[in-house]
Protein backbone atom coordinates (compact mmCIF):
# COMPACT_ATOMS: atom_id res chain seq x y z
CA UNK A 1 0.00 0.00 0.00
CA UNK A 2 1.01 3.39 -0.88
CA UNK A 3 2.15 5.85 1.74
CA UNK A 4 -1.15 8.15 -0.35
CA UNK A 5 -3.35 5.27 0.02
CA UNK A 6 -1.91 4.50 3.94
CA UNK A 7 -2.90 7.96 4.86
CA UNK A 8 -6.07 7.91 2.80
CA UNK A 9 -7.47 5.13 4.82
CA UNK A 10 -6.45 6.43 8.17
CA UNK A 11 -7.97 10.00 7.15
CA UNK A 12 -11.11 7.84 6.43
CA UNK A 13 -10.81 5.72 9.48
CA UNK A 14 -10.79 9.14 11.86
CA UNK A 15 -13.57 10.47 9.83
CA UNK A 16 -15.80 7.55 10.40
CA UNK A 17 -15.30 7.40 14.12
CA UNK A 18 -15.59 10.94 14.50
CA UNK A 19 -19.39 10.72 12.88
CA UNK A 20 -20.03 7.90 15.23
CA UNK A 21 -18.97 9.68 18.10
CA UNK A 22 -21.14 12.59 16.99
CA UNK A 23 -24.36 10.45 16.00
CA UNK A 24 -23.95 8.76 18.99
CA UNK A 25 -24.24 12.23 20.93
CA UNK A 26 -26.91 13.62 19.18
CA UNK A 27 -29.14 10.18 20.13
CA UNK A 28 -27.68 10.57 23.64
CA UNK A 29 -29.04 14.50 23.55
CA UNK A 30 -32.37 13.94 21.89
CA UNK A 31 -33.16 11.00 24.31
CA UNK A 32 -32.40 13.27 27.51
CA UNK A 33 -34.16 15.90 25.89
CA UNK A 34 -37.33 13.83 25.36
CA UNK A 35 -36.70 12.46 29.44
CA UNK A 36 -36.47 15.76 30.41
CA UNK A 37 -39.56 16.66 28.89
CA UNK A 38 -41.55 13.67 29.75
CA UNK A 39 -40.56 14.52 33.09
CA UNK A 40 -41.38 18.22 33.43
CA UNK A 41 -44.70 17.07 31.90
CA UNK A 42 -45.76 14.58 34.29
CA UNK A 43 -44.37 17.23 37.11
CA UNK A 44 -46.87 19.55 35.65
CA UNK A 45 -49.93 17.23 35.69
CA UNK A 46 -48.93 16.34 39.62
CA UNK A 47 -48.25 19.73 40.22
CA UNK A 48 -51.93 20.42 39.30
CA UNK A 49 -53.50 17.38 40.71
CA UNK A 50 -51.83 18.26 43.97
CA UNK A 51 -53.30 22.20 43.99
CA UNK A 52 -56.74 20.84 43.06
CA UNK A 53 -56.59 17.99 46.08
CA UNK A 54 -55.16 20.97 48.47
CA UNK A 55 -58.15 23.17 47.26
CA UNK A 56 -60.54 20.27 48.18
CA UNK A 57 -58.93 20.08 51.27
CA UNK A 58 -58.80 24.06 51.94
CA UNK A 59 -62.82 23.70 51.81
CA UNK A 60 -63.13 20.72 54.21
CA UNK A 61 -65.11 21.49 57.47
CA UNK A 62 -67.55 19.75 59.62
CA UNK A 63 -70.32 21.42 58.23
CA UNK A 64 -69.68 20.33 54.77
CA UNK A 65 -72.71 18.03 55.29
CA UNK A 66 -75.91 19.26 56.13
CA UNK A 67 -78.67 17.28 58.25
CA UNK A 68 -80.58 18.16 54.72
CA UNK A 69 -78.47 16.51 52.76
CA UNK A 70 -78.18 13.29 54.62
CA UNK A 71 -81.84 13.22 55.61
CA UNK A 72 -82.59 13.22 51.97
CA UNK A 73 -81.01 10.01 50.98
CA UNK A 74 -82.71 8.69 54.10
CA UNK A 75 -85.96 9.62 52.62
CA UNK A 76 -85.27 8.24 49.69
CA UNK A 77 -84.76 4.60 51.09
CA UNK A 78 -81.44 3.86 52.37
CA UNK A 79 -81.47 2.70 56.28
CA UNK A 80 -78.23 2.73 57.17
CA UNK A 81 -77.39 6.12 58.20
CA UNK A 82 -73.69 5.78 57.38
CA UNK A 83 -74.46 4.94 53.73
CA UNK A 84 -76.49 7.98 53.85
CA UNK A 85 -73.22 10.25 55.09
CA UNK A 86 -71.29 8.70 52.33
CA UNK A 87 -73.45 8.94 49.65
CA UNK A 88 -74.00 13.12 50.51
CA UNK A 89 -70.27 13.24 50.92
CA UNK A 90 -69.11 11.50 47.90
CA UNK A 91 -71.92 13.44 45.57
CA UNK A 92 -70.79 16.29 47.06
CA UNK A 93 -67.06 15.98 45.59
CA UNK A 94 -68.75 14.30 42.43
CA UNK A 95 -67.13 10.92 43.33
CA UNK A 96 -67.48 7.47 41.28
CA UNK A 97 -67.67 5.94 44.81
CA UNK A 98 -71.11 7.63 45.35
CA UNK A 99 -72.89 4.34 43.84
CA UNK A 100 -70.72 2.10 46.27
CA UNK A 101 -71.21 3.78 49.10
CA UNK A 102 -73.41 1.01 50.95
CA UNK A 103 -70.64 -1.65 50.02
CA UNK A 104 -67.62 0.26 51.20
CA UNK A 105 -70.07 0.19 54.90
CA UNK A 106 -70.73 -3.67 54.90
CA UNK A 107 -66.67 -4.42 53.35
CA UNK A 108 -66.02 -2.20 56.55
CA UNK A 109 -68.72 -4.14 58.91
CA UNK A 110 -67.06 -7.34 57.66
CA UNK A 111 -63.41 -6.53 58.35
CA UNK A 112 -64.07 -4.38 61.40
CA UNK A 113 -62.85 -0.93 59.90
CA UNK A 114 -64.32 2.33 60.72
CA UNK A 115 -66.38 2.85 58.03
CA UNK A 116 -65.14 6.33 57.13
CA UNK A 117 -61.58 4.99 56.99
CA UNK A 118 -61.14 3.50 53.28
CA UNK A 119 -63.15 7.14 51.89
CA UNK A 120 -61.16 9.08 53.67
CA UNK A 121 -57.49 7.31 52.22
CA UNK A 122 -59.55 7.74 49.03
CA UNK A 123 -59.83 11.13 49.39
CA UNK A 124 -56.12 12.17 50.60
CA UNK A 125 -54.80 9.61 47.57
CA UNK A 126 -56.57 11.03 44.84
CA UNK A 127 -59.61 13.51 46.14
CA UNK A 128 -62.26 10.45 46.31
CA UNK A 129 -60.86 8.84 43.08
CA UNK A 130 -60.70 12.38 40.74
CA UNK A 131 -56.62 11.60 40.16
CA UNK A 132 -56.30 7.63 39.43
CA UNK A 133 -53.86 5.90 36.97
CA UNK A 134 -56.07 5.05 34.18
CA UNK A 135 -58.20 1.87 34.39
CA UNK A 136 -57.02 1.23 37.55
CA UNK A 137 -59.44 1.97 39.39
CA UNK A 138 -57.17 2.80 42.38
CA UNK A 139 -58.22 5.90 44.43
CA UNK A 140 -55.69 4.65 47.25
CA UNK A 141 -52.36 4.52 45.74
CA UNK A 142 -52.06 0.49 47.05
CA UNK A 143 -49.36 -0.47 45.81
CA UNK A 144 -48.26 2.04 43.73
CA UNK A 145 -44.66 2.51 43.67
CA UNK A 146 -42.61 4.67 41.00
CA UNK A 147 -43.60 3.31 37.67
CA UNK A 148 -45.63 -0.23 39.32
CA UNK A 149 -49.36 0.62 39.53
CA UNK A 150 -51.36 -2.06 40.81
CA UNK A 151 -54.73 -2.15 38.73
CA UNK A 152 -58.09 -3.56 40.20
CA UNK A 153 -60.95 -5.23 38.00
CA UNK A 154 -63.26 -2.79 39.51
CA UNK A 155 -64.20 -0.59 42.43
CA UNK A 156 -65.60 -3.12 44.40
CA UNK A 157 -62.52 -5.13 43.73
CA UNK A 158 -60.70 -2.33 44.90
CA UNK A 159 -62.54 -1.80 48.05
CA UNK A 160 -62.91 -4.97 48.77
CA UNK A 161 -58.47 -5.86 48.78
CA UNK A 162 -57.92 -2.21 50.40
CA UNK A 163 -60.15 -3.87 53.21
CA UNK A 164 -58.79 -6.69 54.16
CA UNK A 165 -55.48 -5.06 53.34
CA UNK A 166 -56.05 -2.58 56.12
CA UNK A 167 -57.76 -5.18 58.12
CA UNK A 168 -54.41 -7.63 58.09
CA UNK A 169 -51.46 -5.32 57.73
CA UNK A 170 -52.70 -2.25 60.06
CA UNK A 171 -55.40 -2.64 62.28
CA UNK A 172 -54.41 -5.98 63.51
CA UNK A 173 -50.99 -5.38 64.15
CA UNK A 174 -52.85 -1.72 66.39
CA UNK A 175 -51.89 0.58 63.19
CA UNK A 176 -55.27 2.41 64.08
CA UNK A 177 -54.86 5.86 64.26
CA UNK A 178 -54.25 8.22 60.52
CA UNK A 179 -50.43 8.91 62.27
CA UNK A 180 -50.28 5.13 63.10
CA UNK A 181 -51.15 4.03 59.91
CA UNK A 182 -49.44 6.75 57.54
CA UNK A 183 -45.97 5.25 59.31
CA UNK A 184 -46.73 2.34 57.02
CA UNK A 185 -49.25 3.23 54.39
CA UNK A 186 -46.51 6.40 53.30
CA UNK A 187 -43.47 6.79 55.66
CA UNK A 188 -42.08 9.54 53.31
CA UNK A 189 -44.89 12.06 54.25
CA UNK A 190 -44.08 14.73 56.61
CA UNK A 191 -47.33 14.73 58.49
CA UNK A 192 -49.88 16.02 55.83
CA UNK A 193 -51.02 12.50 55.20
CA UNK A 194 -52.49 11.84 58.48
CA UNK A 195 -53.84 15.19 59.02
CA UNK A 196 -55.57 15.02 55.70
CA UNK A 197 -57.33 11.46 56.46
CA UNK A 198 -58.14 13.22 59.93
CA UNK A 199 -59.91 16.07 58.17
CA UNK A 200 -62.34 13.89 56.30
CA UNK A 201 -62.64 11.41 59.67
CA UNK A 202 -64.13 14.84 61.22
CA UNK A 203 -65.96 15.11 57.80
CA UNK A 204 -68.01 12.10 57.73
CA UNK A 205 -69.18 11.50 60.48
Amino acid sequence: MSLTNLFTAIYSETMLKKIGVMFAVFVITITANITVARYVHATTIKTKQITVILQEFSELSGDDLSNQDIEYYIDEGVKDRRVAVLKAFFRKYDSPLYDHADFIVKVSDEYGLDYRLIPAISMQESTACKFIPHNSYNCWGWGIYGNKITRFNSYPDAIETIAKGLKKSYIDKGLTSPEQIMAKYTPSSNGSWARGVSSVLGVIE
